[in-house]
């Protein structure tokens, strides 16, 4: 294929024994294990409500990331509204849900909190199925809840336009997927002869070397690697962190590392560092998130004894989990569905109250902000 020259892993003659130097892994491991453990102990010094809020804000942050990072778009509500309700969480009003939605929920909630069943050819052709129900990737039909048959040409990940495409990977041929297949899944249900985090990066990067599907292998592929952090967490099906959302942030250099570890030897090192380091970052950026939450129960008690319509909770809700933008009475009137002077009115009696303050800096139009309490 490549005129005798070994030019991706897989072709390796060692393909798939997996090299990595644990010794030189050891403090990044550490480092993981300990802010997760202090993750988890605020967690156990907050009520069962603040720890569902917590995770479902986690899970709803790698429903929306592990799409975005393949350019698709999903709605955050929608996505909050049908995690909610899988997980049977009273939420208050929920949003309309479509297809594209349920079918990457299902994916990560199944990955999550299955995280214990093994994983089967017959559980990620679910998983393929939810992420394309028509049976189309954009405008093209594509092979789903079946490997992938090359029919199109070998399976490569490039970009560019089309006259100067650059390949950045070519994974196995179909016809080897009835031997990889089998192969990796017999390692992923066998008891781990490595740290759990480590098969988790493993597995990451051995699913995505195979891209077994037509698409949807990168969010397949983190969806596994959900399912070992899952077991190595053993905290059931809760979730608090979201790698998804860190590698999405961190875009650019997923693939640069990525197509680097493609390109490179058998030992991985390279690979799993820099995937613990992304973890512990995620982990970290969770913290934050778990603040954002407290910050959001502790403004409610404050105000638990002021009446409110539901536009105004609902709003003030919008700017507790981060309203992008300014909020304006032009923007309060279109979120709430009510007449200009209807929103006009709600802002003015939160802003006698205390609830609300005018944003700094004038401008154009006034726009409001919580007030500090």
């Amino acid at each position: 294929m490549f005129s005798g020259e070994k030019l991706y892993i897989w072709e390796s003659v060692e393909w798939p024994q997996w090299r990595y130097d644990l010794s030189a892994l050891a403090q990044p491991l550490a480092e993981v294990s300990l802010a997760h453990g202090t993750l988890l102990g605020r967690l156990a010094d907050v009520g069962l409500a603040l720890r569902d809020e917590a995770s479902l804000a986690a899970l709803t942050d790698d429903v929306v990331k592990t799409s975005e990072i393949e350019g698709e778009v999903l709605n955050v509500a929608s996505v909050r509204s049908s995690i909610a309700r899988r997980l049977g969480m009273d939420i208050g009003a929920l949003a309309p849900v479509d297809r594209n939605v349920e079918g990457v929920v299902e994916m990560v909630l199944d990955a999550t909190s299955r995280s214990a069943d093994p994983l089967t050819a017959e559980r990620l052709f679910g998983w393929h199925a939810a992420l394309f129900p028509t049976g189309y990737s954009g405008l093209s039909r594509i092979a789903v809840g079946q490997w992938r048959d090359d029919s199109a040409g070998p399976m490569q990940v490039v970009s560019g336009p089309v006259n100067r495409r650059k390949v950045h990977f070519q994974a196995p041929p179909a016809d080897a997927l009835a031997t990889e297949m089998p192969r990796f899944l017999a390692w992923a249900n066998e008891a781990a002869r490595e740290p759990m985090l480590i098969k988790a990066g493993l597995a990451h990067l051995w699913f995505v070397t195979l891209h077994p599907f037509d698409d949807g292998n990168g969010r397949v592929a983190r969806a596994v690697g959900d399912l070992f952090l899952a077991r190595a967490d053993g905290v059931g099906q809760q979730r608090f962190y979201s790698l998804s959302a860190q590698i999405q942030r961190e875009r650019k250099d997923y693939y640069d590392i990525l197509e680097r570890t493609q390109k490179g030897s058998l030992d991985v090192t390279a690979w799993l560092a820099w995937f613990l380091g992304t973890l512990g970052r995620a982990i970290a950026s969770a913290q934050a998130t778990l603040d954002s939450v407290l910050g959001k129960a502790r403004f409610w008690q404050h105000w638990a004894g002021t009446p409110m319509n539901e536009r105004q909770a609902k709003l003030l809700n919008r700017l507790l989990d981060g309203f992008e933008g300014k909020l304006t009475s032009s923007k309060w009137a279109a979120i709430g569905k009510c007449s200009p002077d209807t929103a006009l009115r709600d802002i003015t009696q939160l802003l006698e109250l205390g609830v609300l303050r005018k944003s700094p800096g004038g401008g154009r139009s006034t726009s409001y902000e919580l007030a500090d309490f």
